[in-house]
């Protein structure tokens, strides 16, 4: 469906960033609801595709031969 454009170290960055904020969210007293951003990253992290990078023509996978 997409092109994978995120390469392995950047979508194992995203999932651990996303889980983190999502962590915070849920396991804080009084967090804020913007830690809920999390859910973007964890997302993008787990499909290999980033909409921000197809507009911006950016893309971190490793190129085929």
């Amino acid at each position: 469906m997409f092109k994978a454009n995120e390469g392995t170290i950047d979508r194992a960055l995203r999932v651990i960033v996303g889980l983190a904020l999502l962590g915070a969210y849920f396991f804080m007293e009084n967090a804020s609801a913007w830690l809920l951003i999390g859910v973007v990253p964890l997302a993008t992290g787990l499909l290999g595709w980033c909409p921000l990078y197809r507009v911006l023509g950016i893309s971190t996978c490793p190129m085929k031969n």
